[in-house]
């Protein structure tokens, strides 16, 4: 059963459809406010829902990188209905979904919101036990309570699936293989301040990009949680700026 306020969401807007894509152990409603603030500047937006994600860390326990990335192209054929053009823009690990969706579909522009091709050592990934030895085992997940922002937003896992740590690690090594197929123009935020996505992520998706069109965006005062942080209306303006570029 899907979370009270862990749905997808749909907003109508214009032609120009923008599928947002949460990221590990998170929520559409992450992305609610910025895609309230795309449909104000007349895009159509989707907010997925990742398969296992918004229910229960055990439902997650059984879902695999491969059920993630179906989630995305779920979406993408949904808007593909709707609009004639689609951008997508994906936080975290979304951002990673997103990357290996424009691999392979037409994609008009990309926003990648602190997508990490490193992750910050200090979360411990390279103690990571064996497949074989995560099975069934969790790990407490701690995050601060952030105000103003969507209730559900605060709903998220409070533990995490060792199994499903292993996925994410198998999709950051598939989505820097894509790197060379991914030719739209793509927008890059990042924090100075991640302490989950290494800031280094963003020199290795800039040199390895195959796009010619690409733009940074560096934050100070944000942490990971760039569309619900302090810096998000910054965010949620150059993401739109960008996507309404011809």
């Amino acid at each position: 059963m899907i979370l009270p306020g862990a749905e997808p969401f749909l907003l109508k807007g214009g032609s120009h459809g923008v599928l947002l894509v949460h990221g590990f152990t998170g929520l559409p409603a992450e992305l609610l406010m910025m895609g309230k603030y795309l449909q104000e500047r007349g895009f159509t937006v989707l907010g997925v829902r990742l398969a296992g994600h918004g229910t229960t860390p055990e439902d997650m326990s059984r879902t695999t990188k491969h059920d993630w990335i179906d989630s995305v192209r779920d979406g993408y054929a949904i808007l593909s209905g709707l609009t004639e053009r689609i951008s997508v823009a994906g936080h975290s690990m979304g951002g990673l979904l997103s990357l290996l969706l424009a691999a392979e579909k037409p994609i008009d522009r990309l926003a990648l919101l602190a997508a990490p091709m490193f992750i910050c050592e200090e979360r411990g990934i390279k103690y990571l036990p064996s497949r074989e030895t995560c099975r069934g085992k969790y790990f407490p997940k701690a995050r601060r309570k952030l105000p103003n922002v969507p209730k559900a937003v605060n709903k998220t896992y409070r533990k995490m699936p060792l199994s499903s740590v292993h996925e994410l690690v198998e999709i950051i090594e598939l989505a820097k293989g894509s790197l060379s197929s991914v030719k739209c123009p793509v927008f890059i935020a990042h924090s100075h301040g991640d302490h989950t996505a290494s800031p280094d992520s963003v020199e290795y998706l800039y040199e390895h990009l195959a796009s010619e069109e690409k733009e940074v965006l560096w934050l100070e005062d944000s942490g990971h949680l760039l569309p619900l942080d302090v810096d998000r209306e910054k965010v949620f303006e150059s993401v739109a700026d960008f996507f309404e570029r011809e």
